[in-house]
């Protein structure tokens, strides 16, 4: 698996002409590799992460995630192909509060057919291997902010992605909720590529590149 990002801009026309998000941003990631964004606020971090998750269309440049051109698939493609290749996680764990846990976690299934038993115990395997096999029938409102935030892990793990996106896991979390997070996104993608736009010094020190966006420009750190 790889990815593989070359001259990626994104500007936004406004009255004086084109206000630059990204400039010409350039990286690449193996499997197993992870790479920490940082970077003042309003810098870009999120839209990076938006523009690699096929969410909203670059300027310019090119995004190949396993040999696949992403920016030049057809519209009606980009929902399975994001369904099936790439995670998400944000700081709102944007759990349904009406839901249980597990169903949570098996939610993107229900876009592709009914939900079986066999999908039901990789579910709850992905509950236990983040530390909530005791929770599979909680709802949100049960259970505290990390416990949340690891059922989104878990949720964005079902369809065993390629690439893993994280945009301020811990930003919601205390010190001691932060490091297991964070500990736990890099243990449950030791298969994958993840990146992490984070604030978070310690967690960026984590991962196993670090990178900064400041004024559209990404550059190791």
């Amino acid at each position: 698996m790889s990815l593989s990002v070359s001259q990626l801009c994104k500007s936004y026309p406004i009255r004086e002409g084109a206000l630059d998000i990204l400039q010409s941003c350039s990286f690449e990631l193996q499997n197993g590799e992870s790479l920490s964004v940082a970077g003042p606020s309003g810098s870009g971090k999120s839209t990076l992460l938006n523009i690699l998750g096929s969410l909203e269309p670059a300027t310019s440049g090119t995004v190949m995630l396993n040999g696949v051109d992403v920016l030049s698939l057809p519209e009606r493609d980009l929902p399975k192909f994001r369904r099936e290749q790439i995670g998400f996680v944000f700081q709102d764990h944007h759990l349904l509060p009406q839901c249980t846990t597990l169903e949570n976690v098996l939610m993107p299934f229900l876009s592709v057919g009914r939900i079986t038993k066999p999908l039901r115990e990789r579910g709850a395997e992905l509950l236990r291997r983040v530390g909530l096999s005791e929770r599979l029938e909680h709802r949100p409102a049960e259970l505290s902010g990390g416990e949340r935030q690891r059922t989104a892990i878990a949720r964005a793990l079902v369809f065993q992605p390629a690439l893993l996106l994280a945009d301020e896991p811990t930003g919601n979390l205390d010190r001691n909720g932060a490091a297991q997070i964070g500990t736990l996104l890099l243990e449950l993608t030791q298969t994958a590529m993840l990146i992490i736009v984070t604030h978070d010094p310690v967690l960026a020190q984590r991962t196993k590149r670090q990178s900064i966006l400041e004024n559209g420009i990404l550059r190791s750190s």
